[in-house]
């Protein structure tokens, strides 16, 4: 698989982020790698990634990867990159039940010269029905404070899904639809924000195998 995607903050372009990625199969792990893009010439954060996920039985799978972050900014202050890594373990107890945490940068501020924010998620998910699915998670962050996240994603008709969901930060609803067309999933979504307006998504999914 590979993809690209396209996030626009409240119509400001220099708050855009260009992502790009795929993922490789090969036995019963996966290799992939990732690039994202934030901001415009002047002041620009570069994110690259290489990861790979393993499935370690029918019930449980696990994934990590490596990043490499870059931040340009103007004026006096010089450029900085910085290492760090993301971790990740999915259980699915059930057909129609999957549940995961997620870790960024589980690493002391020691280790660079500018401070890094810790993340960690935990969420589940479950098919309601073959037509109906909803989600919940939890997010911690040391610059921020917890957020809780849910939402569901409903098959209107074969192929075409429409979306919805509520974010604690800032009071966020979020809504979208996505549409697989042969080998092409093209998604778009759009969140609310309840002072600065709203940020449009859009991105496209090659499945090629």
């Amino acid at each position: 698989m590979a993809g690209f995607s396209y996030e626009n903050r409240y119509g400001i372009k220099e708050l855009g982020t260009r992502t790009a990625g795929f993922i490789v199969p090969s036995g019963s792990a996966s290799f992939s790698a990732a690039w994202s893009s934030f901001g415009y010439p002047d002041f620009r954060r570069d994110i690259a990634g290489a990861g790979c996920g393993l499935k370690l039985s029918e019930k449980l799978a696990a994934g990590i990867q490596v990043d490499y972050c870059s931040e340009k900014t103007p004026g006096e202050y010089s450029n900085e990159q910085c290492i760090t890594f993301e971790a990740g373990l999915a259980v699915f107890p059930t057909r129609d039940i999957t549940a995961g945490i997620h870790i960024f940068n589980p690493l002391p501020d020691k280790f660079r010269k500018r401070s890094q924010p810790v993340i960690l998620r935990a969420g589940a998910g479950i098919n309601l029905s073959s037509i109906l699915f909803a989600g919940l998670e939890t997010e911690m962050s040391t610059d921020k404070n917890l957020m809780l996240k849910t939402g569901f994603e409903y098959e209107a008709v074969k192929n075409l899904w429409l979306r919805a969901g509520y974010s604690t930060y800032y009071n966020s609803f979020s809504f979208g639809s996505g549409y697989m067309y042969g080998i092409i999933k093209l998604d778009i979504g759009f969140s609310t924000h309840e002072i600065l307006g709203i940020t449009c998504t859009a991105s496209v999914i090659f499945k090629i195998r």
